[in-house]
């Protein structure tokens, strides 16, 4: 099977050199400074998993290639219309595009691209980011990417995937209900981000204060009431569970869009909160948490410029 992943960073890079460490036909498509770093040092992996280093096959936007079996995309939001653009002449008529973002909004503008039987659903748990040098470092257990048919039948081609992704040093896990947990993650990512980034601080000293913990239920009640609004397939206790799931969590554990703004980089406000303010608007649905975490993000946005 032949597979494009679009970016070598630090999600893309990951799975991409697990899956090209395994021997499978991996391919980057990348711009042209990515490009030169890594065939300057490769692609290199430094993780508590195994450390790999590997000269990758390239490509970049404005070369021909035949059309991939399946393309991995591990973009940012912000990077989304562009990614589109550039994978769209290596689409072919049987191509999966299996996308990592987080958030749900994507879906349908990569619908909307490439039509509804192209788009696979997807999502990954990672702790891994880019050193100057270009190295992906994977700092954590957990390295999980889970795929599957949106509507959970398990299709031929989805048989292809699983086995091509099986066998490598990271969990790849092919899902009968990937859209609920889509949702779930959303559910979690807009949680972790959204207190993380508005404290400033890792979520151990959040939970151990009486606003801190108020302000985590909040985020999941105000964020699941509009998901369900949406006709999102949350499970009937997801809030409980995933402020369990936040309290088990290491002391010092910061999101990766906290990480973000402490790099003045940019962030997904408008991918992963402007879409719920959106819809709660339209749902007459007060969510004021959400603003106030919305309204961080977008002064960030102004005062990083």
């Amino acid at each position: 099977m032949r597979i494009l992943v679009v970016g070598a960073g630090a999600v893309g890079g990951y799975f991409g050199g697990r899956l090209a460490e395994k021997g499978e036909d991996v391919t980057f498509l990348v711009r042209d400074k990515r490009e030169h770093q890594l065939k300057e040092h490769g692609l290199q992996l430094e993780s508590v998993h195994g450390d790999f280093r590997f000269q990758p096959k390239t490509l970049k936007a404005e070369e021909k290639a035949e059309p991939f079996d399946v393309i991995i995309l591990s973009t940012k939001a912000y990077h989304l219309n562009g990614a589109i653009d550039s994978l769209t002449p290596f689409v072919g008529k049987d191509t999966m595009i299996l996308p990592l973002l987080n958030g749900m909004s994507h879906i349908d503008d990569l619908i909307e691209a490439f039509g509804e039987g192209k788009v696979i659903g997807g999502l990954c748990f990672v702790e891994s980011t880019l050193d100057e040098a270009g190295k992906v470092i994977q700092t954590s257990p957990i390295h999980d990417m889970v795929f599957g048919e949106r509507n959970g039948e398990r299709t031929s081609r989805i048989a292809r995937l699983e086995e091509a992704f099986s066998g490598t040093k990271a969990n790849f896990r092919l899902s009968d209900t990937i859209e609920g947990e889509m949702w779930h993650k959303y559910l979690f990512i807009t949680t972790l981000s959204g207190v993380t980034s508005l404290y400033r601080a890792p979520i151990g000293p959040i939970r151990e204060t009486g606003e801190g913990e108020r302000r985590i239920k909040a985020v999941l009640s105000q964020s699941a009431r509009v998901m369900r609004n949406l006709e999102a397939p949350l499970s009937k206790n997801i809030e409980e569970a995933l402020f369990d799931k936040i309290k088990g969590m290491g002391y010092s554990m910061k999101s990766s869009l906290q990480r973000d703004m402490e790099k003045n980089l940019s962030v997904e406000a408008d991918h992963l909160y402007g879409y719920l303010l959106e819809a709660a608007e339209s749902q007459d649905v007060e969510v004021p948490d959400l603003q106030l975490i919305y309204g961080n993000l977008k002064i960030y946005e102004i005062a990083s410029k």
